[in-house]
C-alpha cells in the first residue's frame, strides 16, 4: 500500500519497546498507479544514511521507471533517533524489517551497500522464515557480510583489543569524514549471532554483485567468498577494475543502475533498455 505522497518529506515510524525505542526516519516514493513492478529497497551502509549519492539515484531510477521506493535511515544514522553506539547488526535489521512490515509492498528488490549488502543477505532469511512480501532480486555494492568478524577482529591491534576490553569500544580514523569510525564490543559480539558466510545462503533470487577491485576497506576476495556460499542463486559479479569502496562515481552509478533495471526488468518479464 503506498499511499504517501511522491516528495522527499520523510516520515517517521517507532520501533522497539522502553529504553530501545527509536524513530525511523523512511521516505516512500509510491508506485505508478496500476504498477506490478516490485519495489526498490534501499540498504545504507555503516555510518551512511538515506541521502547519499547511490541512494538518491536509486530514488531517481524509481521515479523514472514509476517504481516505488523504499529508503530508511538506521537508527543513530542521518534523520533517526537513537545512539550510534548502541548500533548492531540485530537492532539494524529489526528496523529494516519493521520498515518493510509498514509500508507492505507485495515484491521488492533489495539494494543494498557494505554493511547494507549484510543487512540484505539477513533480510533475505528472516522474509523467508517469518514470510512477508516476495524477494525477487538483490544488488549487492561492494558487499561486507560478516564484516566484524571476517575483516575487522582478524586485524585487530593490541591497542584496540584494550580499548575494547577497557571501554566497550575503539576508534579508527575514516578516510570519508573528519570524525573516526566507532566500533563497538556489542557490535562485534552481535556481529557472530548474525553470520552468513558459514554455510549456504539461500536467497530464492537471482543477485548482482558490484565490486571495486580497489577497494580499501572490503577486498575484492571477500565478494568471491560471497558467491561461494550462494551456490543456488543466479550471481552475477561485476567487478569494476579501478573501483573505490563508495563506488559512486558518474561510471559506477550507471553500472549500479543498469543492475537494477536488469532485475526490475527479468522479475516482470518486460526488459528496460539499458
Amino acid at each position: 500500500m503506498f499511499d504517501q505522497m511522491p516528495n522527499a518529506q520523510p516520515q517517521f515510524l517507532t520501533v522497539g519497546e522502553g529504553e530501545a525505542v527509536r524513530d525511523i526516519a523512511i521516505i516512500v516514493r509510491p508506485a505508478q498507479a496500476g504498477s506490478d513492478a516490485p519495489a526498490l529497497i534501499w540498504l545504507s551502509g555503516y555510518r551512511s544514511d538515506m541521502s547519499g549519492t547511490k541512494a538518491v539515484e536509486l530514488d531517481g531510477l524509481a521515479a523514472e521507471l514509476g517504481l516505488a521506493c523504499i529508503r530508511l535511515d538506521y537508527s543513530g544514522h542521518g534523520l533517526s533517533s537513537g545512539s550510534f553506539r548502541d548500533g548492531t547488526i540485530s537492532r539494524w535489521l529489526e528496523e529494516a524489517l519493521a520498515v518493510i512490515r509498514h509500508v507492505a509492498p507485495a515484491r521488492v528488490i533489495l539494494v543494498g551497500s557494505s554493511m547494507g549488502g549484510w543487512i540484505a543477505l539477513r533480510l533475505a532469511q528472516e522474509l523467508a522464515r517469518q514470510g512477508g512480501p516476495k524477494l525477487v532480486g538483490m544488488v549487492l555494492i561492494a558487499p561486507a557480510p560478516d564484516f566484524t568478524s571476517e575483516l575487522i577482529e582478524p586485524n585487530l591491534k593490541a591497542k584496540e583489543r584494550k580499548s575494547l576490553a577497557e571501554r566497550g569500544y575503539f576508534e579508527e580514523r575514516s578516510q570519508y569524514s573528519p570524525e573516526p569510525n566507532i566500533y563497538t564490543r556489542a557490535l562485534i559480539e552481535d556481529g557472530r549471532q548474525n553470520r552468513v558466510l558459514d554455510g549456504i545462503i539461500e536467497t530464492g533470487c537471482p543477485v548482482h554483485i558490484l565490486q571495486g577491485m580497489k577497494d580499501a576497506d572490503v577486498p575484492h576476495a571477500h565478494a568471491m567468498k560471497l558467491v561461494e556460499h550462494l551456490p543456488a542463486d543466479d550471481v552475477v559479479l561485476t567487478f569494476i577494475r579501478d573501483g573505490d569502496h563508495r563506488l559512486s562515481r558518474p561510471s559506477d552509478i550507471a553500472l549500479l543502475l543498469s543492475a537494477v533495471k536488469g532485475i526490475v526488468g527479468s522479475s516482470t518479464g518486460r526488459p528496460i533498455p539499458a
